[in-house]
């Protein structure tokens, strides 16, 4: 892919070309965790808990996302891709208060996760968070590498968004239905906003080179932090089992409930290809479908 040229104040840069026109729709969903068991796979603790740990860090990283976002649309010159980025905005602080509402209902069953989220403000709010450089250039480049990296994280989300979709296992498994309506309303949301990020990054910048090179630090640290909240979910639990990542892990693979490590580990070098796009990830219709019938935001419309 040609990167596009970088703009500048005295050229704007020209209308980004895309393949996925889609203006997403931000939506209110309502959850009632009062019967929800902390375990909600019944008997398998540690898939629960790898699940689990998206309750502790999306909702900072969504938080971040927007703050990140709100800097660069007055740089956005294309209407569509305008709207389609508040409308991102919009939907990403809708997710970030439900799982909020998730990690407190972690609370309650007596989960203390509060040393998991000084380490994840040391991530946003110090080593991603705004710094005063010295010069508009410099400040710029910062700019469009964090946005390079939500373009990398959204990648995986969108992908995720697709497997909890059409993950029957857990069903098979007997999951408790608000928990897996969390996760499938918000994995269908990110099927349905998959181009956004990715948009906004080549319009402000396109450099193929950066996108790649960040892509190569965003799946590492992903995974870093699940592990590191699975630690923590499990070591909190006293009626979880001994947390052995690759071992729990794969038991809970082989199920069907958690996705391939292969699988994931190949979605790294697709989106690093020159002629990527994410228009490609998911089933839109899919998505759209479950929205309209998910049982929390038919509960939010009242």
């Amino acid at each position: 892919m040609t990167a596009l040229p970088r703009p500048t104040e005295d050229s704007p840069p020209p209308p980004t070309a895309r393949a996925d026109a889609h203006v997403p729709t931000p939506r209110r969903a309502r959850f009632d965790w009062a019967d929800v068991p902390l375990h909600w796979i019944p008997g398998d603790a540690h898939s629960t808990h790898v699940i689990n740990s998206l309750h502790l860090f999306l909702p900072a990283g969504e938080r971040w996302f927007v703050k990140v976002m709100k800097q660069a649309l007055p740089l956005v010159t294309d209407d569509l891709l305008r709207q389609q980025v508040r409308a991102f905005m919009s939907q990403e602080g809708i997710h970030a208060t439900a799982h909020g509402t998730a990690s407190a209902h972690l609370r309650a069953h007596g989960i203390d996760h509060s040393g998991y989220d000084r380490r994840l403000e040391i991530v946003f709010d110090n080593l991603l968070g705004d710094h005063p450089l010295p010069g508009r250039r410099l400040q710029r480049a910062w700019l469009d590498v964090r946005l390079a990296i939500i373009a990398a994280i959204e990648h995986y989300t969108a992908v995720l968004g697709d497997w909890i979709l059409r993950a029957d296992a857990l069903d098979e498994a007997g999951s408790d239905p608000v928990m897996l309506d969390l996760l499938r309303w918000h994995g269908a949301e990110e099927v349905e906003h998959r181009s956004v990020a990715f948009d906004l990054y080549q319009h402000l910048n396109g450099s193929w080179p950066l996108r790649a090179a960040v892509a190569q630090v965003v799946f590492p640290t992903l995974l870093a932090l699940m592990l590191d909240g699975t630690r923590v979910l499990m070591g909190q639990d006293p009626d979880a089992p001994r947390f052995r990542p690759m071992k729990g892990y794969v038991a809970g693979m082989d199920k069907g409930r958690l996705p391939k490590l292969l699988w994931l580990a190949l979605q790294g070098p697709r989106y690093t290809r020159p002629g990527y796009h994410p228009s490609s990830e998911g089933d839109m219709q899919r998505a759209l479908d479950y929205i309209a019938r998910s049982p929390s935001h038919i509960t939010a419309l009242g």
